[in-house]
């Protein structure tokens, strides 16, 4: 793909994804698809929710900003309900050539993912943890984005604790919410 057919699907919001790390000219190109406001179900240890979130670059262009909320309406896990937010951000890493995910939220999943060239494809996307804030060291945590359309994604949060294998914490099902 061009340059400027690339530009152009980026103006009409259509971006495929072109690989898993991007191109040189381009290391936003498996995210800048993200950009904009989302509206979500969520089902997962926590319960089922509903989620809001929005992408947007700031400081011109250096930082992808994710901030979401999630709510839980009452029932077992809530009995009064619950609200949960977080704050994010992607960054490129160009000395490693890697996109980074930086994860604030009320969790002790906090921490620095990196995005897995051998994991992703241009249609998914796996950031694998680096470096969790307070979970314990031995824990290991996946956040893959799984892109159906430009308007449709899937984000599934994965903990494997202790060296046991991953399971799924959360499921999320997003769809751009159209203006």
């Amino acid at each position: 793909m061009t340059k400027f057919a690339l530009a152009l699907a980026c103006l009409i919001g259509t971006t495929p994804l072109v690989h898993a790390q991007g191109t040189a000219s381009d290391p936003w190109s498996p995210v800048r698809f993200l950009a904009g406001e989302w509206q979500g179900a969520t089902t997962g240890e926590r319960g089922t929710g509903t989620v809001s979130l929005r992408f947007r670059f700031i400081l011109s262009g250096q930082y992808l900003q994710e901030r979401s909320m999630a709510s839980f309406p009452p029932q077992p896990l809530h009995l009064d309900g619950a609200v949960f937010s977080q704050a994010s951000f992607l960054v490129y890493d160009g000395s490693r050539k890697v996109l980074l995910f930086r994860i604030f939220n009320q969790d002790p999943l906090n921490g620095t993912f990196a995005l897995s060239a051998t994991q992703s494809s241009p249609t998914r996307l796996v950031f694998e943890s680096e470096q969790l804030d307070t979970a314990p060291a031995t824990w290991k945590v996946r956040k893959t984005l799984e892109v159906a359309s430009p308007n449709e994604f899937t984000e599934t949060l994965e903990v494997a604790e202790g060296g046991k294998p991953f399971a799924v914490r959360s499921r999320i099902q997003f769809k751009r919410r159209q203006p």
